[in-house]
């Protein structure tokens, strides 16, 4: 009689919290090897009624400041005091930088005080304590190690740097392990104390369906179909046309792309900046009559911001081209609109959005228009995102429809596309899993040898 599988081989805990979408965002890749799911673990069934009004009041604190900023002096003035508390000290000189800032003392109190993540981790994730656990959010790595979690505890690291809150009180004694999206942040951790057999450079996780398996098939077709639209004078086919064929090989790059002009524009979870795309929608108005853009605009899982976007279409009369030259991606849930964007992605040729986690899409050879930072964390995505050459930060979006046309015609964005694809790191969802499903497979052959229960 064949051995029953067990549900848990393969597995991994994949653990999350559902504030704005970066940590969602890092956690989607890895849904295939989550065990029972990716967890939020500030909502998931059975979160007591404490902590889910915790967790809350800090997520709508979050969401208030960031939209606050602005739209007002007061609110941005706010928002630099927020943003002031978690700041990234600067890298040179290289010094000690291991001492705990006042936000990851915050953390801990919430922690060893008010009990958060004591729940998740001592009534919920007890089946399977063995199980590797990969946490997208630094608080939910501090609360498994503080419970006691069995298994070995993996934090994601989400931006191209990183403050010395997302690094425990003591790090020479922690056994968390560190998935590093670049080597900025490989040194960052080093600086803040972290142990260095425990920094493990994968890349940021970049969603298989966009990648296309080891030989990045579906990455190669799209970026080979998203140049020719991106280089209408054929500048950078030309130029680096060696490089190109190198790269992709001369079978990914058609003579017609197979999709118009495609622009892609993501406001942040916390509903920020939506001015901009109410500006470019007026701005390439005529751009959409005339069939020369499609655009879409990304109001991800807000209903509020996908209700602003349809106004403003409205406004500018915009409404028979909609689901046409225009069009607004909305889904109820968090997931649902992660699966939505990722395939719409395949079929766009420009990503005009704040240099968030979505940095990293450069990778996807997708040309990055970066909008203005929320945040200290999006100053240093910028920088990393202008050191690749895969973004460029945007001009007067007014006028939009004169610079983006400019930048068509000159072949920036191709090259952006192509750099971004060459020099950003692709394949971090397939290095994250590899590294932690094999190490929790060495670890449980170990742990049978040692079993007095093992045959």
């Amino acid at each position: 009689m064949p051995k029953e599988k067990n549900p848990a081989h393969g597995k991994a805990w994949v653990i999350t919290v559902d504030m704005g979408y970066g940590h969602q965002r890092a956690a989607y890749p890895l849904h295939d090897i989550a065990y029972k799911g990716i967890l939020a673990m500030n909502d998931y069934k059975g979160l007591p009624k404490a902590e889910r009004d915790l967790w809350k009041q800090s997520r709508e604190g979050y969401e208030m400041v960031s939209r606050l900023q602005a739209r007002s002096i007061i609110g941005k003035y706010i928002f630099e005091v927020f943003d002031k508390i978690q700041e990234i000290p600067r890298f040179y000189p290289r010094r000690d930088l291991s001492r705990p800032n006042l936000q990851l003392l915050q953390t801990y109190a919430l922690i060893e005080k008010k009990g958060l993540g004591k729940h998740l981790f001592t009534k919920v994730l007890t089946e399977n304590q063995r199980l590797p656990l990969i946490a997208t959010f630094f608080l939910a790595a501090f609360a498994a190690e503080f419970y006691g979690y069995e298994g070995e505890i993996y934090c994601q690291v989400c931006d191209a740097d990183v403050s010395r809150t997302w690094v425990p009180k003591d790090p020479k004694r922690s056994r968390i392990k560190y998935l590093a999206p670049n080597r900025r942040v490989v040194e960052r951790l080093k600086l803040y104390g972290v142990k260095e057999e425990n920094i493990f450079f994968t890349g940021f996780p970049l969603p298989k369906e966009n990648i296309g398996g080891p030989g990045m098939a579906a990455l190669k077709h799209d970026l080979g179909s998203r140049l020719i639209n991106l280089d209408p004078k054929k500048l950078t086919l030309h130029k680096f046309g060696h490089i190109i064929n190198y790269h992709l090989g001369k079978k990914h790059v058609p003579k017609r792309a197979g999709h118009p002009l495609t622009l892609v524009f993501a406001v942040g979870g916390a509903g920020a900046q939506s001015d901009i795309g109410q500006a470019i929608i007026k701005s390439l108005r005529q751009r959409i009559l005339g069939g020369e853009l499609c655009l879409h605009l990304i109001a991800g899982s807000r209903k509020e911001v996908k209700e602003f976007f349809e106004e403003e279409i409205k406004k500018n009369t915009l409404t028979e081209e909609l689901g046409r030259g225009i069009h607004v991606l909305y889904r109820k849930t968090k997931f649902e609109y992660f699966q939505a964007f990722n395939a719409l992605l395949r079929k766009a040729d420009m990503l005009w959005t704040k240099p968030s986690e979505l940095s990293f899409y450069t990778g996807l050879g997708l040309p990055i228009i970066m909008a203005p930072s929320v945040g200290s964390q999006e100053d240093f995505n910028r920088t990393w995102l202008k050191t690749v050459g895969g973004g460029i930060t945007q001009d007067d979006p007014h006028y939009a429809d004169e610079w983006l046309f400019d930048w068509l015609e000159s072949g920036w964005l191709a090259r952006a596309a192509l750099n971004g694809f060459i020099e950003a790191p692709i394949m971090g969802a397939y290095a994250v899993e590899k590294l932690v499903l094999a190490a929790h497979d060495h670890e449980a052959e170990a742990f049978e040898e040692k079993s007095p229960l093992a045959v």
